[in-house]
Parts: C-alpha cells; sequence; structure tokens
C-alpha cells in the first residue's frame, strides 16, 4: 500500500471520528457570550446587574456548554433566563422548572409571566421548555436527562419551607452522571445558624454542602466569583435591605447601594 493510499485510509477513518467529537462538544465563545449579555432583549436595569451577578464568569465555573441539557430552578423573572436560552437555543436545550402554581399567588404570577416573556419572543425562547414541579415531592424531568442544573439564590427558600433535602435529591436523579450541579446563594458569616435563614435570607456554606453530599452529589469546587467582602450581613430587613430588593426603601439607600449586592458563594457538585 503507497504512502499516499495510507494517509487516505488514516484520514477517512479518522474524519468521522472528529466530526462526532465536534457535535457533541460545542463550546461558547467570548463573542457569544457577549451578545447574550448585551441583547436588545434584555432590560437596561437586568444588564446593569451584570457587575454583581457576574454571569459569564459564573456559567464558564459551571462549565457551560451550548449543546447541553440546562434546567434552572425557579427562575422567578427570567433573570439568567435571558441569558441561558439564547446561548442554547441552536444546539442545546433550556428548561424552566417551576414551582406548581398551586403553591401559592407568588409562583402563579411568576409562572404566568415568565411563560409570558418566552411567548413574546420565540425566535429566542420558542425551543424553551417548561416543568412544573411539587415542592414537597420535587420531579424536575426524567431520570439522567439533564446535564446541568442550575439555581441562583434560592435553596435559603427551600431550607426555611422544609424541602431543601427532597429537592437536592431530585437534582440528583434528573441529572446525567456527569452531569453539574451549579448553586449560588446569600453567604451567612461563619457559625451562623439555620433557625437565623427566615429573617436574615443569609445561608450557610457548608450545610449546602451537606444537602449535596446526602444526596449523592460530591464537591467539584467553589469559586470566590459572587464574592462580596463589603456586605457586613447585619441589615434591619437581611439581605432584602440591599439591591435589587431595598426593602428599607429610601432609607439609607445610597449606603446599601454602595455595598452592592449580598456576598454569594458560588458551588459546583457533579454526580458520580
Amino acid at each position: 500500500m503507497t504512502r499516499t493510499l495510507l494517509a487516505l485510509t488514516f484520514a477517512t477513518l479518522l474524519a468521522p471520528m472528529a466530526s462526532h467529537a465536534t457535535s457533541y462538544s460545542v463550546g461558547i465563545s467570548d463573542a457569544h457570550y457577549a451578545d447574550a449579555l448585551a441583547g436588545a432583549w434584555r432590560s437596561v436595569d437586568n444588564r446593569a446587574r451584570d457587575g454583581a451577578r457576574h454571569p459569564k464568569e459564573t456559567l464558564q465555573f459551571f462549565d457551560l456548554r451550548a449543546d447541553q441539557t440546562v434546567i434552572e430552578i425557579t427562575p422567578g423573572g427570567g433573570w439568567y433566563s435571558e441569558i441561558l436560552a439564547p446561548l442554547l437555543k441552536d444546539h442545546g436545550h433550556y428548561i424552566a422548572a417551576l414551582q406548581a402554581p398551586s403553591s401559592g399567588d407568588y409562583y402563579r404570577k411568576a409562572a404566568d409571566s415568565l411563560k409570558s416573556k418566552f411567548d413574546a419572543n420565540p425566535a429566542l425562547y420558542g425551543k424553551a421548555g417548561f416543568i412544573e414541579f411539587d415542592p414537597k415531592a420535587p420531579v424536575f424531568g426524567a431520570p439522567g436527562s439533564a446535564d446541568r442544573v442550575l439555581t441562583f439564590r434560592n435553596v435559603h427558600n427551600w431550607v426555611v419551607a422544609g424541602d431543601a433535602p427532597a429537592t437536592f435529591k431530585g437534582f440528583f436523579t434528573v441529572l446525567k452522571s456527569g452531569g453539574v450541579l451549579g448553586v449560588v446563594d446569600h453567604r451567612a458569616r461563619d457559625g451562623a445558624d439555620l433557625q437565623s435563614i427566615d429573617k436574615t435570607g443569609y445561608l450557610p456554606t457548608d450545610y449546602v454542602i451537606k444537602l449535596a453530599l446526602e444526596a449523592g452529589f460530591k464537591l467539584q469546587g467553589s469559586s470566590e466569583v459572587n464574592a462580596n467582602p463589603q456586605d457586613t450581613k447585619d441589615y434591619p430587613a437581611g439581605v432584602w435591605t440591599l439591591p435589587p430588593a431595598y426593602k428599607l426603601g429610601d432609607q439609607d439607600r445610597a449606603r446599601y447601594a454602595a455595598i452592592g449586592e449580598s456576598d454569594r458563594f458560588t458551588l459546583k457538585f457533579v454526580k458520580p
């Protein structure tokens, strides 16, 4: 066999392998992130929070890829939905997991608002999906169907409601082996007790790690990308004193604006 024929033979054998590899490995470039963050569909207020929430760096830490199935848990008004759904629309699948409207008016209004947002822009959100879950027995999709489960500033609510252990078990079940759970939440002071969460909104990091480990996850890493050392965590209305909630209204507003959004932990867990 000639050298030329050998080269052609190896090229023929390797070409399908290379094609297969790229079809399952669609990265997100800096330019793609820039386009999503600067998107005209995002409000001025939402874009203004990028400096406090660091979406690009956070999603990169969670190893987001454009070909993944990503479930965002209780996305609220859709701040992260506006970034995730466009990044995933061509190669992946974004799914918003919404707490069942039967849980109360707040959850019904949040679900209706997000669905209206998606309906208004099918070019961006037409391929996005929804799933409703019962917080007492949460199911987020078929077992082993998701590459990423992401949740931002929600765990403290589940802890207060007593739903956190079942919720983390639900995350574990829906993720594929090797899938990642990404968690961001308000970080409590060292030694803070769980009883204070209801009033302060701040959550002990070690307790979140405990919840995830007990559900079967392994801690893969933590990041300080959403840290805020100016947050003293001792406000009259807890974390909701700070922006964007400003629960005290105009009282000391300039002071709280200068502090900025809360100090947050950013944790990455993997399903073995």
